[in-house]
This record gives structure tokens, C-alpha cells and sequence, in this order.
């Protein structure tokens, strides 16, 4: 069955992360996306490895598990935007397409004649999608920007890693690309968004998403507390500002991760775990109370947990409805039963001989399920395909514009 976005078709100019990552997003929802690479080089994350996915007989590819992440259901064309033939064909092509998405630093693809006004001239109802470290606007507009930046600078940071005077104190960036991917998200909702407008109104537009814009958003109730009281949150590791007890607990051979999210639950908590006079212990009975006598509470909790094994406490609190989980690695992520049936992870064929290991996108369709079938493409593995069926340029044509370096 076609996916809920069968009938879009997508010009992805974008590079790295963030704005392939709303690509790839589409692309699951069934959206023709034409990834358009530089030739000979491609994407940057091409080259961002090792590691490397392995061929047939398990030996590394030059495909890098970076690129292999977010450039799932797309074809691959080259194209050299300096060149005014390769300026003039992309213009060609998003005039048969719905959307446009780029992330070169602000004014740069006006320069090649495939800015917005460019675009929209050739097509007015195309949806442009333009992602950068800063926005189109203000002092810091024309500033490259990159995940790692947007975090320190938010304050994200700030608020990631132990507090002072704890082991391992520090300022700590979160361990994936995070405002990357969601800024990715934020855009492909944009996209969506901006797709049903148009399908009302049949009008266009130009949507600006910014790294820094997404990260200050992201900061969510720590954002909040700072509006609200003019105090800015600090580090607490991996404890909860709001709520208590809502954090991991050393256990007599490892951790577990507690999360008493009312007072409901942390009653059942210590009536599992054998600790009743806590809840008749008017500083802790209600959540406020706990917030506050935190510095009181925690020791108390820790001796508890230190009686028993991670497994014999999983155990204890599953079967008393107490939310609470191991710390998995990756590696043991991957195993968990209800990740597996989930169907997570999946492979797919790869054109190096081999398969590709994916991990499934988190969105389900009853109606139009996503359409994960194509794997992420070699460099330029469709160009002749797209130049031809969507251009209708002949093979002697594609061979001009590749001998003139164009594509």
C-alpha cells in the first residue's frame, strides 16, 4: 500500500545530518526524494569513518555507517552547482517537484540561481525548507553552525552531566547529534505542515529552521523554570528537577533507574521495597515535599537499593507496577525482547553485494504504512534514471552534461 506521502516528490539538497534527516524522514512516509550530491565526493558524511559497512564476504565498503544513518529511500544524483548546466537542470527538476530541502549557509544557493526566489519563480507552490545553524535572519544569520555549537550555546549543556563537586562534573554534550535530529523532525513536521496548507490554498512557502532555535526550544521545562522564576537551572546528573525519586540507583552489582512519577507510585515503590515508614514521613509523603528534602531522601533510597541485585529489583518493581529499567548499552538495547518485536532493527540489500542493517523509523501507520524498502544509495546510483524519466534527457544528453562536468 503507497505510503501517506506516495504523491509527494522531494529535491534534497541538504547535507550531513540534519536536513537529511528530514529526507529520510519523508522518504519513509513514501516521498520520492532525489538526494542531489556533489560528484566524486558526495555528502560529507560519506567520509565520516570508520566505521565502514561491510560487503559480503566482510570486508569494509567505503558506504560510512554516518551516512548510512539518515539516507534511507532516496536515489542519488550528482550534480556540480557551479556548473550553469547543472544550475539549470536542478531548476528543471524542482519544477516537477513538491519540495525543496537545503542547508547551505544563508545566501549561498542564491548564488547558483536555486535560492527560494529562484525556485519559487519556476514553481510558486514549492515548500523550500532551508536549515542552518542560525535562521535567515538576525546578527548570527550568515554563521555556519553545527549541533555540538547549539547545544553549548543554548544552555543545554548546562543542565547535561553531574553537578559540582560529583565525580565526572562537568558541562556534558548529550551522546548523539541530538539537535540535529531534531531539527530534522521539527522540519519534516514543518514540510507536512506546509503541504496541507497548500493542499487547501495552493500556496507555497519558505520554511526556516535553525539549530539554535531548535535547541532553545528543546530546553522545554528547564526553559520554563528560568522564565518562570529567573533562576537557571544547573546540573543534576541523572536525577529529575521536578520529581523524586526519578532517577538511577547503584544497586549490589549495578544500577537501576527509578520513576515514581506521583506519589501513587513511589507508595507502591516502598511498599515493594519494604520501606512503608516512608510514606507516612510527612517530608516525603507528597512530591513537593520530596523535591525539597531531596538531599534527605536520596541516601535513604540508595541503602535500599544496595540490598539487592539489578535484576532482583527489576523484577521486585515490574511486579508491583513501579516503572523502572536497567541502563543498557547499545549492544544489549538491540536484544531486548520488546525491541525485537517491535521489529527495530531490519536489513535490507545493499547494491555493494551485501545488506544493510536499518533501524526502523518509531512512526506507525495502521492505513499507510511507511515504505522502509530502499536502502541508502551509492554515490550518484541514480542520476541516469532520474535525468531521463523525470527530465527525459536521452543517454547522449546525460553524457554531454558529464563530460561537461556537470553531474
Amino acid at each position: 500500500m503507497p505510503g501517506p506521502l506516495s504523491h509527494i516528490r522531494v529535491l534534497d539538497l541538504s547535507r550531513v545530518l540534519a536536513g537529511p534527516w528530514a529526507g529520510q524522514n519523508l522518504a519513509d512516509m513514501g516521498a520520492e526524494v532525489i538526494k542531489v550530491e556533489r560528484p566524486g565526493k558526495g555528502d560529507d558524511s560519506r567520509a565520516f569513518g570508520p566505521p565502514w559497512l561491510k560487503d559480503a564476504e566482510g570486508q569494509p565498503t567505503s558506504e560510512a555507517s554516518y551516512y548510512l544513518a539518515a539516507n534511507r529511500g532516496k536515489k542519488s544524483i550528482t550534480a556540480n552547482l557551479a556548473h550553469p548546466d547543472a544550475q539549470a537542470m536542478l531548476r528543471e527538476l524542482a519544477r516537477s517537484c513538491d519540495v525543496v530541502i537545503e542547508n547551505y549557509k544563508v545566501g549561498d544557493l542564491a548564488r547558483y540561481g536555486l535560492g527560494y526566489a529562484d525556485i519559487k519563480a519556476v514553481n510558486p507552490k514549492i515548500i523550500y525548507c532551508s536549515v542552518t545553524g542560525f535562521g535567515q535572519t538576525g546578527p548570527w544569520a550568515e554563521r555556519p553552525g553545527y549541533d555540538f555549537m547549539a547545544q553549548g550555546m543554548s544552555g543545554l549543556m548546562s543542565v547535561t552531566g553531574e553537578p559540582d563537586g560529583a565525580p565526572g562534573a562537568g558541562a556534558m554534550r548529550v551522546g548523539i547529534p541530538i539537535i540535529d535530529i531534531l531539527t530534522g523532525m521539527y522540519a519534516s513536521v514543518a514540510v507536512c505542515a506546509a503541504l496541507a496548507h497548500r493542499a487547501e490554498t495552493g500556496v507555497g512557502q519558505h520554511l526556516d529552521l535553525a539549530l539554535l532555535d531548535t535547541s532553545m526550544a528543546f530546553l522545554s521545562i528547564q526553559g520554563m523554570t528560568y522564565l518562570t522564576t529567573g533562576d537557571a537551572p544547573g546540573r543534576i546528573g541523572n536525577a529529575h528537577p521536578s520529581i523524586v525519586p526519578y532517577q538511577v540507583f547503584s544497586t549490589e552489582d549495578g544500577s537501576v533507574i527509578l520513576a515514581c512519577g506521583n506519589d501513587n507510585l513511589f507508595s507502591k515503590f516502598c511498599e515493594a521495597a519494604g520501606c512503608k515508614h516512608l510514606v507516612t514521613d510527612e517530608r516525603f509523603a507528597k512530591n513537593a515535599g520530596r523535591v525539597q528534602n531531596r538531599g534527605v531522601l536520596v541516601p535513604l533510597l540508595n541503602q535500599v537499593f544496595a540490598q539487592k541485585t539489578t535484576k532482583q529489583w527489576v523484577a521486585i518493581l515490574e511486579q508491583a507496577g513501579v516503572p523502572n529499567g536497567p541502563i543498557n548499552s547499545i549492544a544489549e538495547a538491540f536484544e531486548e525482547e520488546q525491541v525485537k518485536a517491535r521489529g527495530v532493527k531490519f536489513d535490507l540489500p545493499h547494491p555493494s553485494g551485501g545488506s544493510v542493517p536499518m533501524i526502523s523509523s518509531p512512526m506507525k501507520f495502521s492505513a499507510t504504512p511507511l515504505l522502509q524498502i530502499t536502502p541508502p544509495p551509492m554515490l550518484g546510483q541514480h542520476t541516469d534514471a532520474v535525468l531521463g524519466q523525470i527530465l527525459g534527457r536521452d543517454a547522449d544528453a546525460i553524457k554531454r552534461l558529464r563530460d561537461a562536468g556537470a553531474i
